[in-house]
């Protein structure tokens, strides 16, 4: 089945947006450095959702967009101005697609560093976790805030010591 014909007022909306992308195409072709800024901010979005589709993984996808896009500013004499750009684009991020899949799967499997027994690595893994958010949790405190926890927590000093460290009231601490 085919899609409905458009109306004549959506065919005109169409054609601006055809017209503007064909004039900023064209400023690219001359090598205009601010067009191709504008391209890239245009479709990269675009580009690293349809990769994700793809690979599955933010950074994978991240990167596969990336290359396509540097592709695409570099190879825009190629492309045959009779045709949509943004099939012949998306192409291109297909490809890129393929190409990071088949090295995927040529890569060995990640191998660990140390060989840690598998009950003391499920036993570990709360504690891993905690960690981390704790670790994420003292960056947004203020540095004061953040040395009194650690000399607490990591060094384990009372109170006292700590005021006296840190050259405030036993209160403040």
């Amino acid at each position: 089945r085919r899609p409905p014909t458009p109306s004549r007022s959506s065919s005109i909306v169409g054609d601006i947006v055809t017209d503007e992308l064909r004039s900023l195409l064209s400023r690219c072709l001359v090598g205009e450095q601010a067009a191709l800024g504008e391209l890239v901010t245009r479709y990269r979005e675009r580009v690293v959702a349809f990769c994700f589709r793809w690979l599955g993984q933010r950074q994978d996808a991240e990167d596969a967009a990336q290359e396509t896009l540097i592709r695409v500013c570099r190879h825009l004499h190629h492309w045959d101005g009779r045709r949509e750009f943004e099939p012949w684009l998306l192409a291109i991020a297909g490809n890129r697609c393929r190409t990071a899949l088949a090295a995927r799967r040529r890569r060995p499997a990640p191998q660990p560093l140390i060989d840690v027994p598998e009950e003391q690595e499920r036993a570990n893994a709360p504690h891993a976790h905690l960690a981390e958010e704790v670790a994420l949790a003292l960056r947004e405190l203020r540095p004061e805030y953040r040395r009194a926890f650690l000399l607490f927590h990591n060094e384990h000093l009372g109170y006292a010591e700590i005021a006296q460290r840190l050259q405030v009231p036993v209160g403040t601490v």
